[in-house]
């Protein structure tokens, strides 16, 4: 055993990852890990690039450059053209992230859950009434530190309206989803409303942030500048976007929860702990193929 994967046993067990990662000041530490991640001067920017290369392990093959000017860069890096192919397929929404797919499912009388035996309101979440969801189908996407950090509309659609919801930054991996109950619910997100071009169906992606994540960027709303630089608030859109087209990123790996209205289901791949790449099919549209919907 590596003197790597001794420390990732180590740092990975439950008791451990959680007193390191949310016993501390977490939106101080936020804040710095977002200024420091910007420093380009070579005696931060190499040893913070080769300590997230070494813990992280991220796969740069399909990067657009493999030299990066600052950590926020190697976060933020681009992939080569051609890197992620979205599914063209009309009944296919598919994943608008690389991720880790966390908890998934229908949602019961307005209810979900972050892991098993740990559920939530769905009004909670949106802050808001749960609408035209409260019997919908819902997937957990997470986004680890190594991953590409950029995210893509799942289908052709227009975005209707952006809410930013301020919050904490609880960590979002499994040791804190098993301990911190409605942790979504609590941590800073945005709500992406949008509606389908072609078959009218509305859809929202929740980007929640979490411990370390710097910001959540946006290209179509506003400015492009952090979400959370101008308060809780509104932004009312009508940008209509491409299937695959880029809709923004994080400064860091987080979360993204995708909720559907009755009548789409999972697809057939899509299972808790399952490895998906943005572009690959995450749900069939009502109507289309019969799949499983845990």
């Amino acid at each position: 055993m590596t003197i790597r994967d001794r420390l990732m046993a180590l740092l990975l067990r439950e008791d451990v990852n959680f007193a390191l990662t949310n016993r501390l000041p977490r939106r101080g530490a936020t804040r710095l890990m977002g200024a420091l991640s910007k420093i380009e001067t070579p005696f931060v920017r190499h040893p913070s690039i080769a300590l997230w290369r070494f813990f992280a392990g991220p796969d740069l093959s399909d990067a657009r450059e493999v030299r990066f000017r600052s950590l926020h860069d190697a976060f933020t890096r681009e992939l080569k053209d051609g890197a992620r192919v979205f599914d063209p397929g009309k009944e296919t929404l598919t994943s608008p992230c690389d991720a880790i797919v966390g908890a998934i499912g229908r949602i019961e009388a307005g209810r979900l859950y972050q892991v098993k035996g740990r559920d939530y309101a769905l009004s909670d979440l949106l802050d808001d009434d749960a609408g035209g969801f409260a019997e919908g189908t819902f997937a957990t996407l997470r986004l680890t530190a190594g991953m590409y950090h950029r995210f893509h509309a799942p289908h052709d659609l227009t975005v209707k309206q952006v809410r930013y919801i301020p919050g904490d930054a609880w960590n979002v991996n499994r040791a804190a989803l098993n301990r911190v109950e409605r942790l979504y619910c609590r941590n800073e997100r945005a709500i992406i409303s949008t509606q389908l071009s072609a078959s009218g169906h509305k859809l929202l992606l929740v980007p929640v942030a979490a411990i370390l994540v710097a910001g959540i960027r946006l290209n179509f709303a506003g400015d492009g500048s952090l979400l959370r630089d101008g308060g809780a608030r509104t932004i009312v859109c009508d940008t209509a976007l491409a299937k695959g087209a880029e809709m923004g990123w994080f400064e860091h790996g987080s979360t993204i929860i995708v909720l559907a209205p009755p009548g789409f289901t999972l697809a057939e791949e899509i299972a808790d702990g399952a490895r998906i790449r943005a572009g690959q099919p995450l749900m069939r549209l009502p109507g289309s193929s019969p799949s499983s919907n845990s």
